[in-house]
């Protein structure tokens, strides 16, 4: 079996697969002051609770594929793979492995390795011109080419971001559940609140989205749109451009990198 680790910045997703398919999967909080030895704690814990997996941290796992968004936490799971895991077969996504995705960016380093995971996940699920739609810490829209080059994207302030915001800087306004309204006009602040980030937020994913679509294509519904990342689903409703949704986008992406630079090996 192959274990795949997601870093973000908030949230960190596990997955589990057994050839191509996704078994397991787990979300846990991102917290960069956990070492190495909590953190293998933390899987065998998780793991455990599998019933193809025994009770060893190695037993059963195959090889490992990670990409992180926060460098201290690579730096431990790479301490992680050296000391538990010290016989499998592990890819860690930094500057050097082979992901197939060419990066036409002025600094491909710059380039954060999930955005060109899930390019490359994109294009082998639909091909090119794609645009992905990541819902995490910020909202992320990364654009691939016909020919399955990352050529570039957005950064947006992410759905929690903006909540966060309105309750701190808002005087009179307060920290809310994110749910959908009863109605696009709001009864109260909260469901004021409420509709203003989700009709909001998804004006903002159909507009981005046009954009970059009438620049990567001649022909802008040839476009595939995925969206991604934990809070996708709020938006998936209300938005227009929208063609697929693939949560584990990311883990797939994981799995494509590790047959390309282990498996194929």
């Amino acid at each position: 079996m192959l274990l795949t680790i997601d870093v973000g910045n908030t949230h960190t997703v596990l997955g589990l697969f057994d050839g191509e398919e996704i078994v397991e999967h787990w979300r846990i909080s991102t917290d960069a002051r956990r070492t190495a030895d909590e953190l293998a704690v933390l899987l065998q814990g998780l793991m455990g609770m599998h019933p193809l997996l025994g009770d060893d941290l190695g037993d059963g796992i195959e090889g490992i594929a990670i990409c992180s968004t926060v460098p201290s936490v690579l730096h431990e799971l790479r301490e992680v793979t050296r000391r538990y895991y010290g016989d499998v077969p592990a890819v860690l996504v930094e500057p050097g492995v082979k992901t197939g995705v060419p990066i036409l960016m002025d600094n491909p380093k710059e380039v954060g390795a999930d955005r060109i995971i899930n390019a490359l996940a994109a294009v082998e699920l639909y091909g090119g011109p794609a645009v992905v739609v990541d819902f995490g810490t910020a909202t992320t829209f990364d654009a691939v080419s016909a020919r399955g080059e990352y050529v570039g994207g957005v950064i947006a302030p992410g759905i929690e971001i903006s909540v966060d915001a309105l309750g701190v800087k808002g005087a009179q306004l307060r920290k809310i559940e994110l749910a959908r309204p009863r109605s696009v006009i709001g009864k109260n602040t909260v469901e004021a609140m409420q509709s203003g980030i989700l009709y909001g937020f998804a004006g903002q994913v159909d507009g981005v989205v046009q954009r970059m679509a009438r620049e990567l294509a001649e022909d802008p519904d040839e476009v595939t749109v995925i969206a991604t990342g934990g809070l996708a689903p709020m938006v998936l409703g209300e938005s227009s451009v929208i063609d697929a949704h693939e949560p584990w986008l990311t883990l797939i992406g994981l799995r494509l990198v590790y047959e390309r630079n282990i498996a194929r090996s």
